[in-house]
C-alpha cells in the first residue's frame, strides 16, 4: 500500500462526509465539493493500486 493509496482514501471518506453534512444543511455547494472531493480519491486510490502492481511486477 501507497501513499497515493491512502490519500485516496482519505479524501473518499472526506468528499462522503462533505456530501451528508451538505445535504443535512441544504448545502448545495458543499454536497458538489464532496462529490469532487471522492472521485478525486477515487481516482488517486486507481492511480496508487496501479502503481503497486506495477511495482510488484
Amino acid at each position: 500500500m501507497n501513499r497515493d493509496r491512502i490519500i485516496g482514501s482519505a479524501k473518499q471518506v472526506k468528499g462522503n462526509i462533505e456530501q451528508v453534512t451538505g445535504r443535512i444543511f441544504g448545502d448545495a455547494k458543499l454536497t458538489a465539493e464532496g462529490k469532487i472531493d471522492e472521485s478525486e480519491g477515487k481516482l488517486q486510490n486507481s492511480i496508487g493500486s496501479l502503481k503497486d502492481s506495477v511495482k510488484s511486477e
